[in-house]
């Protein structure tokens, strides 16, 4: 900022005077460009109502089905810079902290995104905020496509073609995001380019947080009212912080516990809503949640606050032509594909976690098939035996959050694993023999699966029901089975 002013040749005390005109010509483009749409300008005194709700009763009252619908204001707090004098060094210092300042709402039915808005904060920096769903920019592609479907509110309740809605959902996360939210900038904040001129500055578009859902629609609300109950008891009774950590791919022990050197938080709690009960994990301000929408939809959603929790794999960015590593999440658009990547990963992990109960299987059928002796490529392996310490540390190692993503090979399941230490050669070799054989138990079973020309192996569908199913039984106290007994 200080080298904004020089480069305007503008003082400290002079900073007010400069602020107060280039807001002045922020708003005046602001109330134009609502006249030239011929949509209302509106001033909220009072944050009790909502914003959306009175976009859409307007939307709904104007008959609005594309372009602006309103621009409301409000003061708000933001963070911005204010010129003070400091008593030590008796001079003017500019200092960035928060404080209020008049925010433009531009409510949208855009042509891609569907329902939106963007904020616009009226003092330096300026700041914008972009706030779109998913589902209603899968509306308006579904729309362009000629595919039927039922929506209700931001749900999806009925598709006539899943596949290919899927497909339309998979493309949302390559979106070139800079060219179009650059569109919406000069649409609505035409003087940004008179501001950014004097040091060629651009907006930098980043994630505040970002919110990935993944719906299982169900035939009737009745099916889904049915296991629901089941779904939450589950989760409430049997998730310890432990697989909070293991579904948002953080490395738990080998008992499955949460390590000695965490240091962060991790919160469950159930909240009764009017549309039913939601049950959401924390883990260091990311959370994983699940609850049901318009009574046929069962919704997994992960969050993503700080991105830092997790890794992808790309260049350094001092190093444009360096080796690519695993490197920490960014906040910016590059990384969204990966951020929506982690996200589908945690809630198929949940999802396949509450798969583990229904109301109409036991843990006798689930796992009677894996507890029987069985023939795999002409020969037979043995029953896999889950109370046994040896294959119970098998099943949890196997499962670690950590393998989700990239899966495991043998040499990786080593120090999870009650293996005498490798001081030779010849007790590696036994080692490595000795996973090699249990891994092929868990091949045999169909348990966990090798990918092609490679030493790596994943755990199967299949076999991450059986596995949490069996995990779950094993880590419940007397107290809790004693209370399903009854």
């Amino acid at each position: 900022m200080a080298a904004y002013l020089n480069s305007q040749r503008v003082l400290l005390k002079e900073f007010n005077e400069l602020a107060e005109r280039t807001t002045g010509a922020l708003k005046a483009a602001a109330e134009a460009f609502a006249r030239e749409w011929k949509r209302p300008v509106e001033y909220l005194n009072s944050s009790q109502r909502s914003k959306e709700e009175i976009a859409r009763e307007i939307a709904t009252r104007d008959g609005v089905r594309e372009g602006l619908i309103v621009v409301l204001k409000a003061v708000e707090p933001c963070r911005s810079y204010t010129v003070m004098g400091r008593r030590e060094t008796r001079q003017l210092e500019l200092r960035l902290g928060t404080r209020k300042c008049l925010h433009y709402y531009f409510y949208f039915e855009h042509p891609v995104f569907g329902f939106m808005h963007l904020r616009l904060q009226s003092w330096f920096p300026f700041e914008i905020n972009v706030c779109l769903n998913g589902h209603h920019w899968l509306a308006r592609q579904f729309d362009a496509a000629g595919l039927d479907y039922r929506k209700r509110e931001n749900a999806l309740v009925w598709v006539e073609d899943p596949v290919r809605a899927q497909e339309f959902l998979d493309a949302q996360v390559r979106f070139a995001w800079e060219p179009e939210l650059e569109r919406l900038v000069q649409l609505v904040h035409p003087t940004s380019a008179a501001i950014c001129a004097p040091l060629s500055l651009r907006y930098y578009w980043s994630f505040s947080d970002s919110e990935y859902a993944s719906d299982v629609l169900f035939h009737d609300s009745r099916t889904l009212g049915r296991l629901y109950p089941h779904f939450v008891h589950h989760a409430v009774r049997s998730f310890q912080c432990g697989d909070v950590m293991r579904f948002l791919g953080r490395k738990v022990t080998t008992s499955g516990g949460v390590p000695g050197q965490f240091k962060g938080e991790i919160i469950s709690d159930l909240k009764q809503r009017p549309e039913g009960i939601r049950v959401k994990h924390s883990l260091n301000s990311n959370s994983l949640k699940f609850y049901d929408k318009q009574g046929s939809v069962l919704r997994v959603e992960t969050t993503i606050v700080r991105p830092e929790e997790f890794k992808v794999y790309r260049r350094p960015e001092s190093q444009s032509d360096g080796d690519k590593r695993w490197l920490e999440l960014r906040r910016g658009v590059a990384d969204s594909e990966r951020r929506a990547q982690v996200s589908r990963a945690a809630n198929k992990r949940y999802l396949e976690a509450l798969a583990a109960t229904t109301a109409s299987t036991t843990l006798f059928e689930a796992t009677r098939r894996v507890c029987r002796h069985t023939t795999w490529k002409h020969r037979r392996h043995r029953a896999l035996q889950p109370l046994s310490e040896a294959d119970c540390q098998l099943l949890q190692a196997v499962s670690r959050g950590e393998f989700s993503l990239r899966g495991f090979r043998a040499r990786d399941l080593i120090e999870h694993l009650d293996l005498p230490r490798s001081r030779s050669r010849a007790q590696a070799r036994k080692n490595s023999a000795a996973i090699g054989r249990r891994l092929r138990i868990l091949r045999a079973h169909h348990l966990v699966r090798k990918l092609g020309r490679s030493h790596r192996y994943f755990v199967t569908p299949s076999g991450h029901q059986i596995i949490t199913l069996l995990l779950a039984a094993l880590q419940a106290d007397i107290d809790k089975l004693t209370s399903f007994a009854a």
